[in-house]
């Protein structure tokens, strides 16, 4: 036979096997399927908790008080040396008048027993967000060695707990991400092994008149290819609509109105593109473990 490397002879025999072989092609899609919405479905779980830590790391500031020595114009002309500190991503000054105003319109109940406060009861002081939320500690000590800062005020524990729970996330999501894969794998592979076995003659005779392995393996390459396309392309519409029967029902449910989840019109490209590029690995990777066992012969 020729070794001259023909993709239209390929593509063809790989297309025209999959409807061939019609049952065992509909089970290794539906494997496929399966396998990348499980995977889908937990790397979509750590994305949406990622970014509900990262709104609350964002509420988590740390307050930076003027000390009570200095006016109001040299406790803003502090900011260009705060903003210097390493890890200070904004900040917003507050006059002593302001964060008055602040305190009693969160203790309304109270507004009789306030109003007669005077201005200078409170501090002027800088709302600070950080850049990273791991290095808070260094930088409030950073922030408490500025010359004219009294105090800083920052939840230290608040910010670790944030910081223990995405890093755990993230860690079991990407673990079972991994274990997943080896075992879809796995399972495409004997799903497309079980096909190959009734081709196991046809095999052989073409192995008998001198195919190369090559010639043999390839229309095989690309009904795998074409396989993990067609799963890939079938997982991603059923994750959107799993994803948004979820996003309903995190948004009608009680307990969680504060549930933010992220829009999959947003997620959409950079899914369907891993899905595609994991389907297609799933089933070239699975096409090739099968087909090695019956080129020996």
């Amino acid at each position: 036979m020729s070794r001259r490397f023909n993709a239209g002879y390929y593509v063809s025999e790989g297309f025209h096997s999959i409807f061939t072989h019609g049952f065992m092609s509909f089970a290794a899609v539906c494997m496929i399927v399966a396998c990348l919405l499980i995977m889908g479905s937990f790397s979509l779980l750590a994305v949406n908790l990622d970014s509900m830590l990262g709104d609350l790391e964002n509420e988590n500031e740390m307050v930076v008080y003027v000390d009570d020595s200095l006016t109001e114009e040299q406790a803003r002309n502090l900011q260009p040396v705060l903003a210097q500190v390493d890890n200070v991503s904004q900040m917003t000054f507050v006059t002593k008048e302001a964060a008055l105003e602040e305190f009693r319109a969160k203790r309304e109940s109270n507004a009789a027993v306030l109003a007669d406060l005077p201005d200078e009861t409170l501090r002027d002081r800088y709302y600070v967000h950080v850049a990273d939320i791991e290095l808070m500690a260094q930088t409030k000590a950073a922030l408490e060695q500025v010359e004219g800062v009294g105090l800083v005020r920052a939840a230290i524990e608040i910010a670790d707990g944030f910081v223990l729970v995405r890093n755990i996330a993230t860690g079991v999501a990407m673990a079972l991400i991994g274990i997943l894969l080896v075992v879809s794998l796995f399972i495409i592979a004997n799903t497309i092994k079980l096909a190959t076995f009734y081709r196991r003659e046809e095999i052989a005779i073409m192995k008998m008149c001198g195919a190369t392995d090559g010639f043999i393996e390839w229309p095989f390459v690309v009904e795998g290819m074409l396989l993990g396309l067609s799963g890939a392309l079938i997982a991603f519409f059923a994750q959107w609509g799993l994803y948004q029967l979820v996003a309903r029902l995190a948004i009608q449910g009680n307990g969680l109105s504060l549930v933010n989840m992220l829009s999959y019109s947003s997620m959409a490209p950079t899914i369907l593109a891993v899905f595609c590029g994991v389907g297609a690995l799933i089933g070239v990777g699975g096409s090739l473990f099968a087909i090695r066992k019956f080129l020996q012969v």
